[in-house]
C-alpha cells in the first residue's frame, strides 16, 4: 500500500465522474500511485492496442451519476436561503438536472457557485480516498484521518 500523498486525489475524482463511455479508462499505477490512460485503439502508450487484463494497473470505473445527483440534492437541502433552496431543488427533478443545476446555480445564484465548489470538491475527494481503500491501495486508518480532516464544509 501506498501512502495517500502519492495519488493525486483531483484526478482520481475527475476519472471517477467521467461518464462518457468505455472508449477509454483512467488508470492508477499500484506501485507509484501516477496515473495513466488507455484508450481502446491506442492501448497505454497510445500506439499500441493491449487489454487491460495483461497491465498491472487499476482501472478506475466511474461511479454511477446517481451518487454525483446526490451531491446536488444534499447541497441544495442545505443551503440557509430558502429562495435559492426551492430554485435548486426544482433545477434539479428530471432528465437534464445537472445541467439545469448548473445553469440555475451560475445564473441565479452566481455567490453560491464557490461554496458548491468546494462542497463538491470535498466529496469528490472523499469518493477518490474511498476507491482507492475499496481497491486495496490505500490502508483504511488513513482513509479515515482524510475524511475526518475533510468534512463537508459550511454552507451559506
Amino acid at each position: 500500500m501506498l501512502d495517500l500523498e502519492k495519488f493525486h486525489l483531483g484526478d482520481i475524482a475527475m476519472a471517477l465522474q467521467d461518464q462518457t463511455d468505455h472508449e477509454y479508462f483512467h488508470l492508477v499505477d499500484p506501485r507509484t500511485g501516477e496515473m495513466g490512460l488507455w484508450t481502446r485503439d491506442g492501448g497505454i502508450d497510445g500506439q499500441n492496442p493491449v487489454d487491460l487484463d495483461d497491465v498491472d494497473l487499476v482501472a478506475i470505473e466511474p461511479l454511477p451519476s446517481y451518487v454525483w445527483y446526490e451531491d446536488m440534492a444534499h447541497f441544495a437541502a442545505a443551503v440557509s436561503d430558502e429562495r435559492a433552496k426551492l430554485r435548486l431543488e426544482k433545477a434539479i427533478r428530471g432528465k437534464g438536472a445537472f445541467r439545469r443545476f448548473r445553469n440555475e446555480l451560475h445564473d441565479g445564484f452566481p455567490e453560491l457557485v464557490s461554496a458548491w465548489n468546494t462542497f463538491s470538491d470535498h466529496r469528490a475527494r472523499r469518493r477518490a480516498v474511498g476507491w482507492l481503500t475499496d481497491n486495496g491501495l490505500v490502508d483504511e486508518e488513513a482513509a479515515d484521518r482524510f475524511a475526518a480532516q475533510h468534512p463537508d464544509p459550511d454552507l451559506p
